[in-house]
Parts: structure tokens; C-alpha cells; sequence
């Protein structure tokens, strides 16, 4: 790998980083789309590039989720008895939902990435703030959430931020403790969905070294040695913000991520 594409990697950390640490997501929505126009740049088969992307953004952020998760806790804006409910879900799901994913063709996946982001930019920017679940949180209802957020974290490669935030804030949890225990959530399902991708894509070739499985170690290397430092930073700023901000923010992220993945397919 040359030293322009290092470069680029590392760029892509330090901003996947900064965003996990701010919206307490793991940075696949961001990783997903850039690593697929990088991979493709470097030759690899649009027929196999998503997957790929997929699998190595799921390993990124197994560290971005950690760095973030340690910002947030000094910062007491972690819920860990939600946490522990959610993370026997959260493992069943995304676990499971990689053997669907390997048997997806590219361009499927990738349209149900870009629908997904718009979907859920949709609902962060429209949605009535003042809306609210009036049914308690409760152990099976956890579970059973953290299932169905594990399973699409793993389609898209995502951390769980934009299910887990809108679904603790629905049940009037604060905001700013919503994204810290969202960055929690997001470490099992990164756990869960890079072990899923490395075993799944294990008999695929891609002609190319330090692939293992869905994961391109290279990658995983540039990205989380550096979004490892600028996730704190993120997590500073997140709690200096106002809570408006921070929902608007998250909205035209995802809606951009949307339209990204969605012009790379077509």
C-alpha cells in the first residue's frame, strides 16, 4: 500500500473518530461509503467491494466504539444497566444478521444502505422532539430491541447509533446519555459483527494481501490508530452543545451519507 492511500486512510480515521466521540455512533455510516469508492479506486471487484467495506468498517469499530465509550464515561453519560440488557440482544443479532449479509449481492446491500440512512435521517430530522414511549424499559423489551438493532447494525455496518439514540430518547432518556450508552451498545456489536465477517468471507479471494475474511487489516490499522485519539475530542464537544444542535447534526449527517452511498451504486 502506497503512502497516498495511507494518507487517506488515516484522514478517514481522524473524522470517523471525531463523529463517533460527538454522535455516539461507531462511524460505519461513514466508513461504509468512503471505503467503498477507496477500495474500488484500488481495484477491488464491485461485485465483492461492499462486502469488504462492510466487514472493515464493522472491525474499525470496535475501536472507535472503545475510545468513544471511555470519553463518555468520564463524563458519567453511560447507562451500563441498559448496556448489559441490550448486549445480549445486541450479540444474538448481529452475529446472525452477517451470515444474511455474505449472502446479499453488492449492489442489494448498498441500496439498503443508502435507504436505511435516509430513513433514519428522515425520522431525526422530522420527528417531534416531544415524542415519547410511555411503556417502561424493560429487560425482555432490551433484549429484544437490542436484537433488531444488532441485526441492521450488521447489514450496514454501523454501530447502532441511529437506532440505539432515537430509541433511548423515545424513552425519555437524556440525550447526551443516550449517545454515551449508544457508544457502549456499539462495542458488542462490533465485536459480534467482526468475528460474523471474518468467518463468513474467509473462503472468499481477493487477490490482494492482509485480507482476512471481510476485513482488510491495512485499513483497520490507519483508521483506528487515529480515530482512537480524535474520538475524545468529539465526546468533549458533545457535551458542550446545545441538545438541538446535536439532533440536526446527526440528521444531515445521515441524510449526506444517504445520498453518497446511494450515487456510488448507480
Amino acid at each position: 500500500m502506497t503512502l497516498e492511500w495511507i494518507a487517506i486512510y488515516l484522514a478517514l480515521g481522524a473524522v470517523v473518530g471525531f463523529v463517533a466521540g460527538l454522535l455516539g455512533v461507531g462511524g460505519g455510516g461513514i466508513m461504509v461509503p468512503a471505503l467503498t469508492s477507496i477500495f474500488i479506486a484500488q481495484g477491488v471487484s464491485k461485485d465483492q467491494v461492499v462486502h469488504l467495506a462492510l466487514g472493515t468498517s464493522m472491525a474499525c469499530i470496535v475501536f472507535t466504539s472503545i475510545a468513544s465509550l471511555k470519553a463518555h464515561q468520564r463524563n458519567k453519560a453511560v447507562l451500563w444497566l441498559i448496556v448489559s440488557r441490550m448486549a445480549v440482544g445486541v450479540l444474538f443479532g448481529t452475529f446472525l444478521a452477517t451470515f444474511v449479509a455474505a449472502q446479499l449481492n453488492s449492489t442489494y446491500l448498498a441500496i439498503f444502505f443508502s435507504a436505511f440512512m435516509g430513513y433514519v435521517a428522515f425520522q431525526a430530522f422530522f420527528k417531534n422532539s416531544n415524542s415519547s414511549d410511555a411503556k417502561p424499559l424493560t429487560t425482555t423489551h432490551m433484549v429484544a430491541s437490542g436484537t433488531g438493532i444488532g441485526a441492521i447494525s450488521a447489514l450496514v455496518s454501523i454501530g447502532g447509533g441511529s437506532l440505539t439514540v432515537p430509541y433511548l430518547t423515545a424513552k425519555n432518556i437524556d440525550i447526551k446519555k443516550a449517545i454515551g450508552t449508544s457508544a457502549a451498545v456499539g462495542l458488542p456489536i462490533s465485536i459480534a459483527g467482526t468475528i460474523g465477517y471474518l468467518l463468513n468471507g474467509w473462503q472468499v479471494e481477493y487477490h490482494r494481501e492482509w485480507v482476512f475474511g471481510f476485513v482488510y487489516l491495512p485499513a483497520v490499522l490507519c483508521i483506528a490508530t487515529v480515530s482512537f485519539f480524535t474520538a475524545p475530542l468529539g465526546a468533549k464537544l458533545a457535551h458542550s452543545l446545545p441538545v438541538a444542535t446535536l439532533k440536526k447534526l446527526f440528521a444531515i449527517l445521515l441524510a449526506a451519507l444517504s445520498i453518497k452511498m446511494l450515487m456510488s451504486v448507480l
